[in-house]
């Protein structure tokens, strides 16, 4: 289930750890939700090597996630654990994990009428975005993190267009 990918150049100590659940190992690309992960720090001005978990599992996780952590007893889209510490083994920050649900992003791709892997890329965007802080709880906070989620997108070469993630 685990693949671990060191991204950057060989100088950085970023890494960002890829974890797919196996029935849906062959639907995914690492190297693209690599690239959204690095191109979301790298357009936020994040130049300090962070590392963080990037995970995708089914509904059932996600609920339990949901449940346990946010004591919501049903499926989501994605979920963001910030965490920002200094990981000894890594010796990088750590700036935490980002859950996907395949599941809700085959839905949601279906729905806006796009590719599940541009929903992916859009979860990762978003979760990520949450990691460094960013928050969708206040009209603000929404036209914010609305607007750099549009930039990481167009420059990963997507046009989503975003109700209400």
């Amino acid at each position: 289930m685990t693949q671990l990918l060191k991204s950057g150049s060989e100088t950085e100590d970023q890494v960002i750890a890829i974890l797919v659940q196996e029935q849906f190992r062959s639907m995914i690309s690492d190297q693209i939700l690599l690239s959204c992960g690095e191109t979301t720090l790298l357009l936020n001005g994040v130049n300090d090597s962070p590392s963080l978990t990037l995970m995708i599992t089914d509904d059932e996780e996600m609920t339990d996630m949901n449940h346990r952590y946010r004591g919501i007893n049903k499926t989501t889209d994605v979920l963001a654990f910030g965490a920002d510490f200094t990981d000894p083994d890594l010796e990088s920050r750590y700036l935490g994990d980002v859950v996907i649900s395949f599941p809700q992003a085959e839905k949601q791709a279906l729905k806006r009428g796009h590719a599940v892997e541009e929903e992916l890329q859009l979860l990762v965007v978003h979760g990520v975005l949450h990691l460094l802080g960013y928050d969708h709880d206040t009209k603000t906070g929404k036209e914010a993190m609305w607007a750099i989620q549009s930039r990481v997108l167009a420059e990963l070469g997507l046009s989503i267009e975003i109700e209400g993630i």
